[in-house]
């Protein structure tokens, strides 16, 4: 295996959500600052960016150094990849995160911390910030470097994994704890056979837009409060949309193996290919 990685294992793993971590309780101040000067959604969208902004950019100057150059593909090569990550995503959400999220008691305190994220998400900012930032920055710090340094030392699922429960970790609360461990998870999968960033962050944005909607439009969605048979629309409702989204996230995960099979295969093919014409020439 390639020994120049970044991070080498759990513990520099760790110490990247150390930095993450960093990050946001050096920069919340910041957005107390604001608040008065641009009210709350822009503040949190100022903050939020300079909070996941600043480790990103020391955790790529690592990584650089550690590994001498690095790359991140942000280029989709496949729009049919595209549509299943969208629609495999939204499965997911519905199917099995949000089901399991409400089974989880949540006290008073957190609710009002859901609530008031909510709050900063009812306009265009928080919007910005949640389901385009959040995947981005979020995406390069966790797939982008700390999955692609993982993947170079241990084997793809103990890679997957450990970078799926940093990612929860750094949420620091159990509910999107295992939201981002089931999409951490499904991004890293396609990560692995793909090394394209641009997949990972159009499943975090899938997941966010999704997430940020039903909260703009309900309160309790947002706090766990309602109910989840009347968040379907009722309990029959809600065991037919959960069994179907299972089916639908697993026709997609299925379809989706196949065609990054296909995409694999034709980048090998294409660079056994440049290599066969530079080797041509050099003759």
């Amino acid at each position: 295996m390639n020994l120049k990685a970044y991070p080498k294992g759990t513990l520099q793993s760790f110490g990247i959500v150390g930095l993450v971590f960093l990050g946001m309780v050096l920069f919340y101040p910041v957005q107390h600052w604001l608040n008065d000067f641009m009210g709350k959604s822009p503040s949190f969208l100022v903050y939020y960016s300079l909070a996941m902004g600043a480790p990103f950019v020391l955790i790529h100057i690592l990584k650089k150094k550690e590994e001498g150059t690095v790359k991140y593909l942000l280029k989709p090569n496949d729009t049919g990849i595209v549509v299943l990550l969208i629609v495999g995503t939204i499965a997911l959400q519905w199917g099995i995160t949000s089901p399991i999220g409400h089974s989880i008691p949540m006290p008073d305190s957190f609710k009002e911390i859901f609530l008031e994220l909510a709050e900063q998400m009812n306009d265009g900012y928080g919007l910005l910030a949640v389901a385009v930032m959040a995947p981005i920055f979020e995406e390069f710090i966790f797939r982008g470097v700390m999955l692609d340094g993982l993947l170079k030392r241990k084997s793809s699922w103990a890679a997957i994994l450990i970078s799926a429960a940093m990612f929860g970790l750094v949420h620091l609360n159990p509910w999107q704890f295992i939201a981002a461990m089931v999409i951490g998870t499904f991004a890293g999968w396609v990560y692995s056979r793909t090394r394209s960033l641009i997949y990972c962050i159009i499943i975090h944005f899938a997941n966010n837009f999704t997430a940020s909607i039903f909260m703009y439009f309900d309160e309790d969605a947002a706090a766990m409060d309602a109910e989840l048979h009347k968040m379907y629309g009722g309990i029959t409702n809600m065991y037919v949309i959960i069994v179907a989204s299972i089916v639908v996230a697993g026709i997609c995960i299925s379809m989706l193996n196949k065609r990054m099979k296909i995409e694999v295969e034709l980048k090998r093919s294409t660079s056994e290919l440049q290599e066969s014409i530079i080797g041509h020439f050099l003759k």
